[in-house]
């Protein structure tokens, strides 16, 4: 059985609330000469998914809805409504992905602070000095809270490569990113769902691929002071010391700085604050793209 006659009928609307987008519907009755498949019956009115609304341009095709009223009868309902971006394609595997950000505070290892500025500033003085007490020694166990922006990607993808998804967690940007120095982007986790959508009358079946990345202003690198209860002398491993009351050195209960060739600072100069860095450097441009602005 074929279709021979379409024409659109009433009521058409439009729906516009204050504060959100507006929405469109349109209706058209087909005939046929008996009972028709549904899909030749939208077929032959020609109206397909993001087709712009007539009197609505900014207004895309979002649904179709077809009810047969009797064997020679079909009534087809077309919505109306905005894409959440700009230029959206029917085959998902041709839109762009889809990228949000959110700013939160984390709890970090504290290994330094900011100075108050002194009056004076002695030659060599930088804001970010060591966390240190009076007398030179370390907190340990200290935490502080630090800004970090998430950025989560969503895109589609014909595949999902475990391979790479494995490679790319727990790594770092090995240059500059997002507006971000080198080590200060974190790939936390990716992920892969699979969905199907129905594109050209054809079946299509694709991977719905989530990313999540996080910015630290002072970047994923360890920081640690660089102390210890032993140090190095003429190739030897000592025991750090201090002097007791009657000038006898003891073993330091504490650690005690050392130099960046291993052995005891003297007391009195400053804590040494090493990074060490715990993942992977990779590519992220070549791997997550960067977002359309």
């Amino acid at each position: 059985m074929t279709a021979f006659l379409q024409r659109e009928i009433l009521p058409r609307s439009v729906t516009h609330k204050f504060g959100e987008s507006p929405t469109a519907e349109r209706r058209f009755v087909v005939s046929t000469d008996g009972e028709t498949a549904q899909q030749d019956v939208i077929a032959f009115v020609g109206i397909y998914h993001l087709s712009p609304h007539p009197e609505w341009p900014f207004l895309v095709l979002l649904s179709i809805t077809a009810t047969e009223t009797d064997p020679y009868h079909s009534e087809i309902t077309y919505s109306y409504g905005m894409t959440a971006q700009e230029n959206e394609d029917p085959n998902p595997l041709a839109r762009p992905d889809v990228w949000n950000f959110s700013a939160g505070g984390s709890n970090v290892p504290a290994a330094d602070f900011f100075e108050v500025e002194p009056f004076f500033k002695p030659f060599g003085w930088t804001e970010i000095q060591p966390l240190v007490n009076a007398a030179g020694d370390i907190f340990d166990g200290v935490t502080k809270t630090e800004a970090e922006l998430t950025a989560t990607i969503s895109g589609n993808r014909a595949n999902f490569d475990i391979a790479i998804a494995t490679e790319v967690t727990n790594s770092i940007n090995d240059a500059a990113y997002l507006g971000g120095a080198q080590y200060t982007w974190l790939c936390t986790g990716i992920s892969g769902v699979q969905a199907t959508e129905m594109v050209n009358d054809a079946e299509l079946r694709y991977w719905q691929v989530g990313v999540t990345l996080i910015y630290r202003q002072s970047t994923h690198l360890l920081k640690l002071a660089d102390c210890g209860f032993n140090f190095l002398e003429g190739g030897i491993k000592k025991r750090c010391f201090v002097v007791d009351a009657d000038g006898t050195k003891v073993a330091s209960a504490n650690p005690m700085p050392l130099a960046a060739n291993g052995s005891m600072l003297p007391v009195g100069q400053e804590v040494r604050i090493v990074e060490k860095r715990m993942h992977p450097a990779i590519n992220f441009q070549q791997y997550f793209g960067v977002p359309p602005f």
